[in-house]
Formats: C-alpha cells, structure tokens, sequence
C-alpha cells in the first residue's frame, strides 16, 4: 500500500480489509476442510472455522498499531519486523512438531515473506506508475 499511495488512511483501511477478508476465506477454508473430513465433529468443525477467524483476525489488526503511533516509514519497518517475528516463532514451533532443525524452517518461511514484500512492493509501484 506505501508504494502506491503514502496515505496512512489507506494503508490502515488495506489492514483492515484483508483482516477481514483474509480471515473470513481462511476460516471458511479450514470449515470446508475440516467438513470434509467424517472422523472430526460438527463442534470441532464450528470450533476449528471460530479459532481460525478470530486468530488471524486479531494478528493482522496487530498491524495497525504502529500506523497509529509512529509515522509511516517507522511504522513499515517495525511491521516488517513484527511480521519476520511471528512468522519466525510458528515457524520454530512448527518444526519442533515436525523434529526438524528450527534453522532450516525459519529461512525457509522469513525467505518467502521477503519475497512477498518485494513483489507486493514492485506491484505498488508498477500500480502508481500506470495509474497515475
């Protein structure tokens, strides 16, 4: 969103939208999924789609707060940083269940968010050079 346009207002309006967004398709995902499968029950089902919602919802609307405290360039940064964080810890947690090396996951998923952020910053810019 910094990319395309500088404006905070949009920026936090796009946290917004894809907290909302974003948590509603991954919920109604995991609902299907776990529909899907006869051996987990309609409570599980309801309790998995709940669980799925609020998390993702609540982590994303994380990113909001330094919006509001810092000015915009700080406040990429210490998202960036927040988002390497989080990822970073489900990532150790991850391969703790899976007896793997922590190391190995970590770069794995902090390697991916960066190419993330360098493609969906390139796309803002590209967007605000032919939109403009």
């Amino acid at each position: 969103m910094y990319s395309t346009t500088k404006s905070v207002l949009a920026i936090i309006g796009g946290i917004i939208v894809i907290a909302i967004s974003d948590s509603l398709s991954d919920a109604w995902g995991m609902h299907m999924a776990d529909e899907s499968d006869t051996k987990i029950s309609e409570k599980k089902v309801w309790e998995s789609t709940y669980a799925t919602f609020f998390s993702k919802f609540i982590f994303t609307f994380t990113f909001i707060i330094p919006f509001l405290l810092l000015e915009v360039l700080n406040a990429i940064i210490i998202c960036v940083l927040w988002g390497i964080l989080l990822i970073s810890l489900f990532s150790i947690y991850i391969s703790k269940q899976r007896k793997i090396p922590y190391y190995k996951v970590v770069l794995e998923h902090v390697t991916i968010a960066g190419i993330v952020i360098i493609a969906a910053y390139y796309a803002g810019v590209l967007i605000r050079i032919f939109l403009n």
